[in-house]
């Protein structure tokens, strides 16, 4: 952890040892090319299945914020993303990447994009990575969702400031917006989880599906591969990509992996799949056989023991 200027806090360690892979050799060069090599299987299968495959990177905040620092000793140009992307450069996976280093270095002084006290985006950030992902996909993203917020900022501690004793808060923007999307389906992990009143406690393995009957949806269907920053069920000053892309789309699913499920791919017909991978976790290159379900149910009894 590291504090920055103005109360600016960093992820640096963890398990997955984030300023070490912006060291040099930093992230390990094999594991650039076995990236190459899955976003080019992903690709081929998609295209197989008849959909489209898109990846995202959340970058981290010491990709977009070096400035605030305060003289931590680290090159913000050898971040895991900017080097995946250049190891890109001649794949055929290439035009299927989403970049959004530039543009948030872009509006990164106009704006915060991430929360202070948190390793996360902020509201604007998320409406910001949507809006890339919306035009990658070759949709114009709906420009009325912050417009639509309801509630009031308020304090928040982020997963960053909850480290510190007292909790390091900022004053956190709202984060609902009032939307046609409905959640019609939650597997058991989820459900399970929400009956004991801990449903954002539903991690790895959760997986949900909504549906927005909204004469000004998209008529298509998406599937999200996320993490943390696809979570399903936001709070008042908590956002997601989650419930953007669900008021913009027919009916978008949700399964928290980095891995995709192929046989679920294959059973739903999307048109569009969508990968999304906080940076720091690049580190663990996703595994292959991948079964949502199963994964769940491990989820489950690991939580429920």
């Amino acid at each position: 952890m590291h504090v920055g200027r103005d109360g600016w806090l960093f992820l640096t360690g963890g398990s997955n040892a984030v300023l070490d892979q912006y060291a040099d050799p930093g992230f390990p060069r094999a594991k650039l090319w076995r990236w190459r090599r899955i976003l080019e299987t992903r690709v081929r299968r998609c295209v197989e299945l008849g959909t489209r495959y898109a990846h995202v990177v959340a970058p981290e905040k010491l990709a977009i914020y070096p400035q605030t620092c305060n003289g931590l000793p680290f090159d913000p140009d050898r971040a895991p993303v900017l080097r995946m992307e250049r190891w890109l450069r001649f794949s055929s996976a290439r035009r299927h990447w989403i970049d959004l280093v530039r543009p948030f270095r872009a509006r990164a002084a106009e704006i915060p994009l991430y929360r202070r006290t948190d390793s996360h985006w902020s509201f604007s950030g998320y409406l910001l990575a949507y809006g890339e992902i919306c035009r990658h996909l070759g949709l114009r993203p709906r420009e009325d969702i912050a417009r639509r917020r309801i509630g009031s900022a308020g304090a928040y501690a982020g997963d960053l400031g909850l480290k510190f004793d007292p909790a390091r808060t900022e004053m956190a923007e709202p984060c609902l917006f009032d939307s046609a999307a409905r959640r019609i389906y939650a597997n058991s992990l989820v459900t399970t989880l929400e009956s004991q009143g801990r449903g954002r406690d539903a991690h790895i393995g959760a997986h949900v599906i909504f549906r927005n009957d909204s004469p000004q949806a998209d008529p298509r269907r998406l599937v999200l591969f996320a993490d943390s920053y696809g979570h399903h069920t936001v709070t008042p000053h908590t956002a997601s990509l989650t419930p953007m892309l669900a008021d913009t789309f027919r009916e978008v699913h949700v399964l928290w992996s980095t891995s995709i499920d192929w046989g679920y791919v294959a059973r739903t017909k999307p048109d569009f799949v969508v990968a999304e991978i906080a940076e720091r976790f690049m580190i663990d290159v996703p595994q292959t056989g991948f079964n949502i379900e199963k994964l769940a149910d491990l989820a489950l009894a690991r939580k429920s023991g």
